[in-house]
């Protein structure tokens, strides 16, 4: 509905209905960091006392939080009584979205994204005041492992599927001793998955973040692929020329300050013809009012996340979360990239990728 036509009743109503959805998603917080639906899904139903218990939590705040969560369906009441012995427990389909790392429901992390904002709300009105933003590092782990927590099951499960859908891709990924660039890998994931969908490759993982550095570098670890993934601390601009046979740039470009720059390193660190392979979010090619629900949550993301990341250095193009393809398509060709085109993978999340040349 265009919105010169709601009335303020209708405001009102989707401002409550709004304030729901937050409350619900501060409580997934809650849930989530005290490792509450954690413990109900491998421990088992539990009362408030026994649920603090497992978790090193407090029971009066376990107790409000099961029947808040019993009150919106998350969570179901095994065994009413008092207020101390109802016993709650959680559904399957509840557990799959909140615990299970490996699912493609899994949005748990989702809270913590939000939860990271909320300490930063001081300093994002001031830079919506005076300039300048909040980075990654000052939102903290909060931020950082919901990024990397929220996308790892996407790129465990489909990305090594997606690619070898992708002909002339997957022939240059399949070559025997093939060097990648993950270019801003965060918590390591996609280089992660890159290396395990296809054995002969070796990828470098590059970003400025030094906390998602060490992170990934633990991760790749304990997926036994040490030996064929690395993580560095440095920006794109240090790399060695015509090092890497093709490059990735995972869900990042619209977060960079100057991403020419990066584009244009990028290109010199790539091997002559090796491509550049570019996952951003699938946004509407151009803006119009009454968007559907991704362009809203992208929009949501980009105020809170993204635009203050990419304004917290200077200079900054200040791309934000919704970046349209026209706009990659022009800051590839700024970088020196002559091919552009839109790869045919589809139904992958909330993104869409490109492939620069």
């Amino acid at each position: 509905m265009d919105a010169s036509q709601q009335t303020a009743d209708e405001v009102a109503q989707r401002l409550f209905t709004s304030l729901l959805g937050t409350v619900e998603i501060m409580s997934v917080y809650l849930g989530d960091r005290l490792g509450w639906y954690a413990s109900l899904a491998s421990q088992g139903p539990a009362t408030a006392p026994e649920l603090a218990a497992r978790t090193g939590t407090q029971p009066r705040y376990a107790r409000e939080w099961l029947e808040q969560q019993a009150v919106v369906g998350l969570l179901s009441l095994q065994a009413d009584g008092a207020a101390d012995a109802r016993v709650y427990a959680i559904p399957p389909s509840t557990a799959e979205v909140m615990t299970d790392v490996s699912s493609l429901a899994y949005l748990a992390p989702v809270g913590r994204m939000f939860g990271a904002v909320g300490p930063a709300l001081p300093r994002l009105l001031e830079a919506y005041r005076a300039g300048g933003g909040v980075s990654w590092d000052e939102l903290g782990p909060d931020a950082r492992e919901s990024q990397a927590d929220a996308n790892r099951p996407w790129y465990e499960s489909r990305l090594g599927p997606a690619l070898a859908g992708v002909g002339t891709l997957h022939d240059v990924l399949s070559r025997p001793a093939v060097r990648l660039l993950d270019v801003g890998s965060g918590g390591g994931w996609s280089s992660i998955a890159l290396a395990r969908a296809y054995p002969g490759v070796a990828v470098t993982g590059i970003d400025i973040d030094e906390e998602s550095v060490r992170m990934a570098t633990v991760n790749a670890r304990e997926a036994g692929l040490a030996d064929r993934v690395t993580f560095l601390h440095q920006d794109a601009s240090t790399l060695p020329a015509g090092r890497f046979d093709a490059a990735f740039a995972f869900e990042c470009i619209h977060d960079m300050p100057r991403p020419v720059d990066v584009l244009s390193a990028v290109r010199r660190a790539l091997a002559p013809g090796a491509p550049l392979v570019v996952m951003d979010e699938a946004v509407a090619e151009e803006f119009a009012p009454n968007g559907d629900d991704l362009e809203q949550m992208m929009y949501g993301f980009s105020l809170f996340v993204c635009l203050p990341d990419g304004l917290s250095s200077t200079p900054s193009v200040g791309t934000g979360t919704v970046m349209r393809p026209s706009t990659l398509r022009a800051y590839g060709e700024a970088a020196g990239f002559t091919g552009f085109e839109v790869l045919p993978i589809e139904d992958f999340g909330f993104w869409r990728f490109y492939q620069l040349s």
